[in-house]
């Protein structure tokens, strides 16, 4: 699918008082806008992702799946500090040529919302038809939902939070400790800090499944070996698989960012901001999320006005938002089939 470039017309002015000069979002789309313009599917991705949602979450989109290109007009930007096309640490500065690294500035979850509401006017859709996300995403969802409560029609959170919580920045700590150790970090380069994030995402992959789910996948056959386990195996794998597809210094960015994730900032509190969310809302939780606990969404159901709260029973811990397609596939048409009153 063609990737899509857009320049912000104007310096995005950050949360924290700095600023990109000449920020760019990269994004896909899906299918064509009907007539009537109100066929819009605009999905939010999770941390490590990017713009291709059909590639990662091929469960939901696609051909024959809930959200079809041949019905829905999708579209799903990479955020700023991110390494696959949009802004990031490793994007050459346009005057200098050089690229921020650790220098980079840091964004919020309202600075990534800031850039994905540029492009909606850009792209001239008056209304959302669904904004849907997972994890980071759902922050950013849930985030616009709250800034711009006349444009989405429903929105739909999954295994996400209104804030994030001290157990999450303090996984994601740990997370950058990791690579902050690594000395290569401080060489700036683009394979800086490589051996830490391997790391990191070992520490990290702990947080998103569960117990059980290394019990049915990881546990040894036999009773035979002393070493060279199969987990021990599976958290190098991991982590070789993402120093691969990403960088260090856009992973401590973007930790940052979900770090900063605060709807109730500034707006008197969690409850008075989730209570601005006009969408017809569905939020799903998991059972074994040992990172996004079901309390949490448990909490946006009772304040964002009006919510459905689902639950999906899976082994596989926070990442069941990704790997769960028939039980979100079932909560979809379930939320989308009742009738709804605000």
């Amino acid at each position: 699918m063609p990737t899509h470039q857009f320049q912000l017309p104007q310096p995005l002015l950050l949360e924290n008082g700095g600023q990109l000069a000449q920020p760019e979002v990269v994004y896909q789309t899906w299918g064509e806008l009907n007539a009537a313009r109100d066929n819009v599917v605009w999905v939010c991705h999770a941390l490590t992702a990017n713009a291709d949602v059909a590639d990662w979450w091929p469960g939901l989109i696609g051909p024959g799946r809930y959200f079809d290109p041949a019905d829905w007009f999708i579209v799903c930007a990479n955020v700023l500090g991110s390494c696959y096309g949009s802004t990031g640490p490793l994007t050459p500065d346009a005057g200098t040529g050089r690229a921020a690294y650790q220098e980079f500035p840091l964004l919020t979850i309202r600075d990534l919302v800031a850039a994905h509401e540029a492009l909606r006017e850009e792209l001239g859709l008056a209304r959302v038809h669904t904004l849907i996300g997972g994890s980071l995403g759902g922050q950013q969802a849930l985030e616009w939902a709250v800034q711009q409560p006349e444009v989405f029609e429903n929105l739909v959170l999954l295994a996400s939070n209104a804030r994030h919580s001290a157990w999450g920045i303090a996984f994601n700590e740990a997370q950058r400790l990791a690579i902050f150790a690594d000395v290569t970090y401080q060489q700036n380069t683009p394979a800086g800090g490589a051996a830490g994030l391997r790391a990191a995402r070992a520490v990290a992959l702990l947080s998103y499944r569960s117990y059980q789910a290394y019990g049915r996948t990881q546990t040894e056959p036999t009773d035979a070996l002393l070493t060279d386990f199969r987990a021990a195996a599976y958290q190098r794998y991991q982590g070789d698989k993402l120093a691969a597809r990403f960088d260090a210094y856009s992973y401590v960015a973007l930790t940052r960012t979900m770090d900063s994730h605060h709807v109730g900032r500034g707006r008197g509190g969690v409850a008075a901001a989730l209570g601005r969310v006009r969408a017809r809302t569905l939020v799903i939780g998991i059972t074994s999320d040992g990172l996004f606990p079901v309390a949490e969404q448990q909490l946006l159901a009772r304040h964002i006005p009006g919510a459905m709260y689902a639950e999906m029973d899976s082994p596989y811990g926070h990442d069941g938002f990704l790997l769960e397609d028939a039980q979100i596939t079932h909560f979809l048409e379930r939320f989308h089939s009742l009738t709804y009153v605000h």
